[in-house]
């Protein structure tokens, strides 16, 4: 019923169903258009490249705070209350320089652990103390904690701030701008993210250090800011990898690179800007 009656209208009105379907077309036509010009954007290639967080794991221990220091003295003085006497006359020959040292070293131990008056001498002091005590002066004394890298504030130096986490970080010239960043390089078509990771560590750091990437999956993928003059340019993609400097220094190369350091994750955030920093500041040690 209905077909009987279009063709009917049609016959009445044959310019009206030759505009309409012109309509129709047209309309269908720019629908195809759009799709087209979506999937082409959705399957646009960006450009990859991989970035390497090189790190400097801490050389010495924490320096512990005021509570741990309490908690282990309090630990020591009940090991030390508990603990069943040593046999030295086992061990050492009575009136020997060695009895005489261990008795110095646990003299003390005891001071240390529960003050004065514990650990002091009593008595005359034997001719093998003495000689035991002159000994033990001319040990050598243990290495400062500081190292002289941070009093001269040296940036490049592997043994600064010996127990933080250490990032290397290099200064490279941008669109006129000095800017910091990692490691990074380029993707070759066809090529594994982590081949390209390892040969971008070599090209832009050098081959004079001994180094280990962490794992061939990444750790964190990074979208820099396009810029507003480029329009409908292809995006950039940084998939950044972990690794660990074993051995040596950095090289870097000067075509690409103006200079380098060794930064903790508090002294990245002030050389890098707000978006790389909001791109990095989750995949580094807090300490």
């Amino acid at each position: 019923m209905f077909s009987r009656t279009v063709l009917s209208s049609c016959k009445r009105a044959p310019q009206a169903c030759l505009f309409r379907r012109f309509a129709t077309e047209a309309s269908a036509a720019h629908e195809v258009t759009q799709v087209d010009a979506a999937l082409s954007k959705k399957t646009a290639r960006p450009n990859l490249h991989t970035g390497i967080i090189l790190n400097r794991s801490p050389i010495i221990t924490r320096t512990p705070t005021p509570f741990e220091k309490a908690y282990y003295a309090y630990q020591t003085r009940i090991h030390r209350a508990l603990h069943n006497p040593f046999p030295y006359d086992f061990y050492f020959k009575q009136g020997s320089p060695l009895e005489s040292r261990f008795n110095i070293e646990e003299r003390r131990r005891e001071r240390k652990a529960f003050g004065a008056p514990f650990g002091m001498q009593t008595g005359e002091t034997s001719e093998a103390e003495k000689l035991a005590e002159a000994t033990m002066r001319d040990e050598e004394e243990a290495m400062p904690r500081v190292h002289e890298a941070d009093i001269n504030s040296d940036f490049k130096n592997l043994n600064r701030r010996g127990q933080r986490n250490l990032y290397l970080l290099l200064q490279k010239q941008e669109n006129g701008t000095a800017i910091w960043k990692f490691p990074q390089g380029s993707v070759d078509r066809g090529e594994l993210l982590y081949h390209a990771a390892t040969r971008g560590l070599e090209v832009e750091c050098g081959n004079n250090m001994d180094t280990w990437i962490v794992s061939r999956n990444p750790i964190g993928v990074f979208h820099p800011p396009s810029p507003a003059s480029t329009g409908g340019a292809e995006e950039d993609v940084v998939f950044f990898y972990k690794a660990h400097i074993m051995a040596g220094q950095v090289r870097p190369n000067r075509t690409h690179t103006q200079d380098f350091a060794w930064l903790t994750k508090g002294e990245i955030k002030t050389r890098v800007d707000e978006d790389y920093w909001l791109g990095i500041k989750d995949i580094l040690s807090d300490f």
